[in-house]
């Protein structure tokens, strides 16, 4: 049971075992060549501009994307594997992740052609980056409560307000951002899409620090930041459609359960060294149940993306139990293991997951909101 924990249990077709194969065969090579040390949370925390060139160059970015704007035109299972490999190796990620998981996405669903043609190319050779401009200082867990605002000028538009928790906003070059362009009595109204170039004059990245210093987070300060009319995504007031179609590929990902992922296979291989008893079997058994579900969920989630489907409900199920269990692995590591004499390398990864989970219940929607989504959507009142 525990000898096939390395995503072995996951194989599915002979197609998808040549590229699996593929995929583990470069992380040998670059692991042997010391281009990167796997960690937890390493779609968020692993910046590396060689390694995310050397994903493009592979074509292993923009993987669904149309080839007419620099996509590879695969399918969205062999994204999945090739998503699911890195993230298990805890493979440093973190630069394209939010062009590749989202914004080339929804610039392929609602850009216009400049857009497609100009920024999505960029994207899937992974020299360009984007940020995700939603929570605001003020606004909590209550996105269409955002007040950044965009004033209609002559070829554009005039921008001010502030973005926090962006992820990534001090080396992208682009940010997403939901802002209001019109005051209406409905808050879900009004609303638009707006890509920010972050070297444009009134931009302002602030560093947000982790507790160990690391740095993830940022506030992003707009002081009458001019956007022009080409940068406008979809329509204007369609900005909350829009972002609800973004968040479902943000939150159904295997990144919202494999985060912790390096942690656990450490455990094992640590216990191994051990003699296993019961008490170890059955719970590193019911782990490897719970994630084998949330993988068949979250496949299930990428499958209606491809049919143009948006599944809010269901993506927000699987951000809400997959977070869950994400630090269910921390949690059995400590009921498992003496923490306080653990060998270097699960000790490091033990700190990293404590030190990361935080923030696994909060990016992409809260607990509560999730709930409150999923509660709508069976009809709960």
């Amino acid at each position: 049971m525990i000898k096939g924990l390395e995503l072995n249990i996951m194989n599915l077709t002979e197609m998808t075992d040549e590229l699996r194969t593929e995929v583990r065969e470069f992380i040998k090579q670059e692991l042997v060549a010391g281009s990167f040390i796997p960690q937890c949370d390493s779609w968020l925390g692993g910046n590396s501009l060689e390694f995310t060139r050397k994903l493009g160059q592979r074509g292993w970015l923009g993987m669904t994307w149309p080839k007419q704007y620099g996509g590879h035109e695969r399918s969205a299972l062999e994204r999945y594997i090739v998503t699911e490999e890195l993230l298990a190796a805890g493979a440093p990620v973190a630069m394209h992740w939010i062009g590749d998981r989202q914004s080339g996405p929804l610039l392929l669903r609602y850009g216009s052609e400049r857009q497609k043609n100009e920024i999505v190319p960029l994207l899937a050779r992974g020299e360009a980056f984007f940020a995700i401009g939603l929570s605001e200082p003020d606004s909590g867990s209550d996105l269409a409560s955002v007040s950044t605002s965009a004033k209609k000028v002559d070829g554009g538009w005039l921008l001010n307000g502030s973005k926090v928790w962006t992820s990534g906003a001090h080396h992208a070059h682009y940010m997403m951002a939901l802002c209001r362009t019109d005051k209406t009595d409905k808050k879900h109204d009004g609303l638009s899409q707006l890509i920010i170039d972050l070297s444009a004059h009134g931009v302002i990245v602030r560093p947000i620090r982790l507790m160990t210093g690391e740095h993830h987070f940022n506030e992003v300060i707009l002081e009458d930041v001019f956007v022009p009319d080409d940068m406008v995504v979809g329509e204007v007031g369609n900005g909350w459609k829009q972002s609800m179609a973004e968040l479902a590929y943000e939150r159904s990902g295997p990144e919202r359960f494999l985060s912790t992922l390096p942690l656990l296979i450490e455990l094992v291989r640590v216990l191994q060294q051990q003699e296993l008893n019961e008490r170890n079997t059955i719970a590193i058994g019911g782990i490897i149940a719970r994630l084998i579900t949330l993988r068949e969920m979250s496949l299930g989630v990428a499958g209606l993306l491809e049919k143009g489907i948006t599944p809010d409900v269901t993506a927000a199920l699987v951000k809400d139990l997959g977070t869950q269990f994400e630090s269910q692995i921390t949690e059995v590591t400590r009921l498992l293991v003496n923490t306080s004499h653990l060998p270097s390398r699960i000790a490091t990864l033990y700190a990293e997951a404590i030190l990361h989970s935080p923030g696994f219940t909060l990016r992409g929607g809260t607990t509560e909101i999730l709930r409150g989504i999923i509660a709508k959507g069976v009809g709960i009142r």
